[in-house]
């Protein structure tokens, strides 16, 4: 079986019917400080503030005027979105390992292992359903999709011995938290897999919302779970803005209305560009980051948003 190029384009397959949205650890009441990690949120803070006075690319202008309407007046609380795969860790490398192996065995491309162009091009980011037309439009799709299972179920079992947070992940969570910031994450993969992931991160209680794209009419690239999520959280997209690593999901969060920061983690920046990232960083050390950061600085001193 030869290699089917997966088109960018929103997808057409029939959507799913909207199923409810859990809450991590529902009902526990008061979340956890985050205590994963190395170092604190006053190192993080100092961080921002040694970047003050470089000569840095200022952000490109959508996410400047954002920055400048949620520092300003406003009724509102700032929240901040974030993708997983990719975007809270660098998980493409394990996906890119199970997809090769598991393809290889079932003679996808006769049998030539996939190259990480290719992976990067036509499966990263992408949601399973789709994937599983795209990838194997001559099969039948429950068969399809029980392929598209097991190689999560592979994912899950790779994952634990390789799993690694993006650098300054968790300074940046310690930054929110100690801002009070409404926060969520937003993401394409199986509910299983994400759990894992913000297990294995240690950040299963930063979370108190995690919206899975399967369980929302449409995925992303469609703007759903993005605004479901808003829905939940009740934030605006006015005060919101996203981390996102795929132009998937970056599609996904222009449509919804919110200026994107993407993590170069794997996605060529051309790509992550032209799908409509508003900045583009390296991990969440970037100076850039924390230049845009610091434009927020004036709400969220000691909490007050």
């Amino acid at each position: 079986m030869r290699p089917v190029s997966v088109s960018s384009s929103p997808s057409d397959a029939a959507a799913r019917p909207l199923l409810s949205h859990s809450s991590l650890n529902r009902g526990s009441g008061r979340r956890k400080r985050l205590v994963s990690g190395k170092g604190s949120s006053g190192e993080f803070n100092s961080s921002i503030a040694s970047h003050r006075m470089l000569s840095l690319r200022a952000p490109a202008p959508v996410l400047r005027r954002r920055l400048l309407s949620i520092s300003s007046p406003s009724p509102g609380r700032i929240a901040i979105l974030f993708d997983i795969d990719g975007t809270l860790c660098d998980s493409d490398p394990i996906h890119f390992c199970a997809f090769r192996e598991l393809l290889q065995q079932i003679g996808f491309n006769d049998g030539v292992p996939i190259t990480e162009e290719f992976y990067s091009a036509n499966i990263s980011g992408g949601h399973n359903d789709d994937l599983a037309r795209s990838l194997f439009p001559d099969m039948d799709h429950e068969k399809a999709l029980q392929f598209m299972d097991d190689k999560e179920a592979f994912f899950r079992k790779l994952a634990p011995g390789q799993l690694k947070a993006v650098d300054g992940l968790h300074d940046l969570c310690r930054w929110i938290e100690d801002r009070n910031l409404k926060r969520a994450a937003v993401t394409n993969a199986p509910r299983a897999n994400a759990e894992l992931m913000l297990s294995l991160l240690g950040l299963t209680d930063f979370f108190p919302v995690l919206v899975i794209g399967s369980e929302c009419e449409r995925a992303k690239p469609f703007p759903d779970p993005y605004l479901k999520v808003l829905e939940l959280i009740g934030a605006s997209p006015d005060h919101t803005f996203i981390f996102e690593d795929s132009a998937s999901g970056i599609r996904a969060g222009v449509a919804a209305g919110m200026p994107v920061v993407a993590l170069t983690t794997r996605n060529p920046g051309k790509a992550l560009s032209d799908a409509g990232a508003s900045l583009l960083i390296n991990d969440f050390q970037d100076p850039k980051l924390l230049s845009v950061l610091e434009e927020l600085k004036p709400v969220t001193e000691n909490g007050q948003v």
